[in-house]
């Protein structure tokens, strides 16, 4: 069992982050906002793979439109992402968005920020303070020589200081840099200088497979000394699979249940079957599936029996054919070709 860090709650819409909340999986869409229906179908499909959180971009006043229609078609919070002009975002709050991801200091003057704050306090929206590597404030990057983990928690703070000065305390924090290490240190720095919530992430991770690999590292790290209570998975790709990573991580971590676990094995020499294959189409067909159970793909008869065994469901490969294990029980033997439609069809019965 992980100990979480103590942070505060704040909520975001519906979904809270923090004070022991499960860990949110967030998105961001990619389509342009003034194309609503692209959106939309976006949104809904981030939904349905199990957003809890998503962003959108809101680069002009109109745009803070796409926040009706998004939240009029999608269960998860929405997340306005905001650079520069405040004005932008007191239209998203008057449009009805869940939160503000802005910088303070990157709106202009006080009187600026306290329309913001404002805002926000009087509709219990939060405010996201994102800071990143490569954008930190000049006098930050003098005094440390360059960019440092230390660098951006002292640029997070400078920006929480803002908006505390007109009492407004319902903040998130994310320190992202693109370096997996910087972005560790700079979320363990944080996180020993203040309660609020911290929204995981590294920031242009890359492709899907760099992107995984960078990120787990990270927030897997985090996550099991207990910092963290919201993440993004930032990935070039589809924002389902960002949704699809950030829940197999919860899962492989023993924060997130429900739905199907998936195990197989990485093959060998003595497996007579297109394993490969077969854990793919399995994996493909799941997808949707709600139920909970652990499925399992084995490749032979000598660890094969004994790991399927200890799943709900699955099967192990022999030569050309392989052996449905149901709750321990052998079933049936099938042929190679039909072992994913028998295992489907007893994953049904469940």
């Amino acid at each position: 069992m992980v100990n979480r860090r103590d942070s505060r709650r704040v909520m975001v819409g519906s979904v809270a982050v923090g004070g022991g909340a499960p860990v949110s999986v967030q998105t961001m869409l990619n389509c342009p906002p003034e194309n609503i229906p692209a959106n939309i179908a976006a949104a809904q499909a981030a939904c349905a793979s199990g957003c809890d959180i998503l962003r959108i971009a809101v680069p002009r006043a109109e745009n803070a439109a796409l926040i009706y229609e998004i939240k009029n078609n999608c269960t998860a919070a929405v997340v306005a992402d905001i650079h520069f002009d405040y004005k932008i975002a007191l239209e998203c709050v008057a449009a009805g968005v869940d939160k503000i991801r802005i910088n303070p200091g990157n709106i202009g003057d006080d009187e600026h920020v306290k329309a913001v704050a404002l805002a926000c306090a009087n509709k219990d929206v939060p405010i996201r303070v994102g800071v990143n590597a490569g954008s930190l404030e000049k006098s930050v990057l003098a005094k440390y020589g360059g960019i440092t983990a230390q660098a951006m928690a002292d640029s997070a703070m400078y920006h929480v200081g803002l908006l505390r000065k007109f009492d407004f305390e319902d903040i998130i924090i994310s320190l992202k840099a693109s370096d997996t290490p910087l972005t560790v240190e700079a979320y363990e720095l944080c996180a020993e200088q203040c309660d609020y919530p911290l929204h995981l992430g590294v920031t242009e991770a890359g492709t899907l497979q760099s992107g995984l690999i960078k990120s787990s590292a990270a927030m897997g790290y985090l996550l099991m000394r207990g910092i963290g209570d919201t993440l993004r998975f930032s990935l070039t790709d589809n924002p389902v699979r960002e949704v699809e990573a950030g829940i197999s991580l919860l899962k492989s971590l023993g924060m997130r249940s429900g739905g199907p676990v998936l195990k197989s094995c990485p093959t060998c020499g003595r497996c007579k079957i297109k394993l490969i294959e077969l854990a793919a189409e399995v994996e493909r067909r799941l997808v949707g599936c709600k139920k909970d159970i652990t499925v399992a793909a084995m490749g032979c008869v000598v660890n094969g029996p004994g790991e399927a065994g200890e799943a709900d469901i699955g099967f192990f490969g022999g030569d050309g054919c392989g052996v449905i294990i149901k709750n321990g029980e052998r079933l049936r033997t099938v042929p190679e070709d039909k072992l994913v439609d028998e295992l489907m069809i007893e994953i049904n019965r469940f």
